[in-house]
């Protein structure tokens, strides 16, 4: 349950960054924030500083910032059109909307930044080999350094498993250092079914390789490794999503809130910097989604500001609600799919759950049955 709670925090924390990304640029460009909330839905709480209500609302599930003009039907007082954000240029605009995934980037690289300072971050040198595994037979021992993977330079040891994931059936070339020589492998890794921390078996490519050390830095070298960090993880939402689109991840590993929240809280249990680290994956994932072009998400309005730069002519009222439709149709089916998913986990995870399922609907099939 303290697990659970801290999750519900760290994402909360990432919601803040968000919408204060939006909020802080509105106000460096004059643009008056009606509301600010963490949430949606009915407001359990809700106070006023100067010109903006803060609130935190019933459904935990995102947050927004209400501007005054947001709208294009809104009518907006004359004493206050200066503030209005229909009435400013494209490119203010642009520059508010994409705020607030920017600030998620920059919330994910300050914290990488942080672990690289502080030691936390692990140094690709290898601490153990596992006999039988086709690292000990490729002739790879304890004290190498992993160089690359497949042509892709390895700069934390978390990277090695992600290169694995993403490599071809076969030989995968790997690039090791020893004694300051540069040695060149090809090495076949193992695939062994493992189960994820959502419960879900999967099989998964292995070198039989261990860490030996954190990564020796200070806070200089730091902040190149920083940004090599915050890249890797955009590179792997972008393959990632790609993969689901190409059919090479199963539909099934789709996860929503609850899967997040699930994986959130094993992390946390494994310790709170671990959470620290999730959470910053998290708002990578978050940072990069909502930047897609889908009318309704952060990227929609981008492109419709973009659009405006480009041509000089605003994109048409009826084009853009038209737009926001679809979009908001293709992001509830997702949603939906999402929370099927993750309530099929639950289910099959909890034993009581899947008796009782099965029971409930074998009665109701019995019941329609001629």
């Amino acid at each position: 349950m303290v697990s659970l709670i801290y999750t519900i925090i760290a994402l909360s924390v990432l919601i803040v960054v968000h919408e204060f990304g939006h909020f802080i640029t509105a106000r460096l460009v004059n643009v008056k924030v009606i509301t600010f909330s963490l949430g949606f839905g009915k407001k359990l709480l809700h106070w006023k500083r100067g010109e903006t209500e803060y609130a935190i609302s019933a459904v935990p599930l995102g947050g927004y910032v209400k501007l005054l003009g947001e709208s294009p039907d809104e009518e907006v007082p004359e004493e206050e059109k200066e503030q209005s954000f229909t009435n400013k240029t494209p490119f203010q605009r642009f520059l508010i909307v994409f705020a607030g995934p920017f600030f998620n980037l920059i919330f994910a690289l300050i914290v990488y930044y942080v672990f690289f300072v502080g030691g936390f971050m692990i140094s690709p040198r290898i601490g153990h080999v596992e006999p039988g595994y086709p690292a000990y037979e490729a002739g790879i021992r304890e004290g190498d350094l992993i160089v690359s993977i497949g042509g892709t330079k390895i700069v934390e040891f978390n990277e090695i498993k992600w290169e694995m994931f993403c490599a071809k059936p076969g030989p995968v070339r790997v690039v090791i250092n020893r004694d300051g020589k540069n040695m060149e492998l090809a090495i076949t890794p193992k695939e062994v079914e493992q189960q994820n921390l959502l419960g879900s078996k999967m099989r998964q490519k292995q070198l039989g390789i261990g860490p030996l050390e954190p990564l020796k830095t200070n806070i200089f070298t730091s902040i190149p490794l920083a940004f090599h960090q915050t890249y890797f993880i955009i590179k792997q939402t972008f393959v990632g999503i790609y993969m689901m689109i190409a059919g090479r991840v199963p539909t099934k590993e789709i996860g929503g809130p609850i899967a997040i929240l699930q994986l959130g809280s094993k992390v946390a249990e494994v310790g709170i910097l671990n959470l620290i680290s999730f959470a910053a994956l998290i708002s990578i994932n978050l940072g990069i989604l909502n930047l897609l072009p889908i009318p309704v998400l952060d990227g929609g309005h981008i492109l419709f500001n973009f659009i405006e730069i480009v041509t000089r002519r605003k994109v048409s009222e009826k084009t853009i609600i038209i737009a926001q439709k679809i979009g908001l149709t293709l992001l509830i089916m997702l949603m939906a799919f999402a929370f099927y998913n993750d309530i099929h986990r639950l289910v099959e995870a909890n034993g009581f759950l899947k008796n009782w399922m099965t029971g409930f609907l074998k009665f109701f099939s019995s019941k329609s049955s001629p």
